[in-house]
């Protein structure tokens, strides 16, 4: 079932329409929307980055996305946790998701977490 329901997510977020900014550069790679979280468990959550990469076609790139994340556990305590995750865009696809596995928490399963934010920081691309 959790499967399924992270496949029907990645689904959601590589069909979206890609957000946009003014003055982006040709060879900019956009997110399609706002990450999607999903929680595993009670400490351990999936992000999903829809990446639009039409700027990478024909040829393909890869890249990061750099996020943070800020959470708080069911004992009061809250952080925030500068992350990254890798991409890769393949030839002549216009779109991909990088997916990042986070287990938060402060002591291994020891308390219910929940993501209050994600807020991505930058999208950097290598070709």
């Amino acid at each position: 079932m959790k499967l399924r329901s992270m496949f029907l997510m990645i689904a959601v977020v590589a069909s979206a329409a890609p957000l946009t900014f003014a003055a982006t550069p040709a060879s900019a790679v956009l997110l399609t929307g706002d990450p999607v979280v999903m929680r595993i468990s009670k400490d351990e959550f999936r992000i999903v980055f829809g990446i639009e990469g039409r700027s990478c076609m024909p040829q393909g790139c890869n890249g990061s996305v750099r996020y943070r994340v800020n959470w708080k556990a069911s004992d009061g305590t809250a952080r925030s946790e500068r992350k990254e995750v890798n991409y890769t865009v393949s030839p002549d696809v216009a779109r991909t998701v990088a997916v990042d596995r986070q287990y938060l928490d402060t002591a291994e399963g020891a308390h219910t977490v929940d993501i209050v934010n994600v807020k991505v920081d930058t999208i950097t691309r290598r070709d």
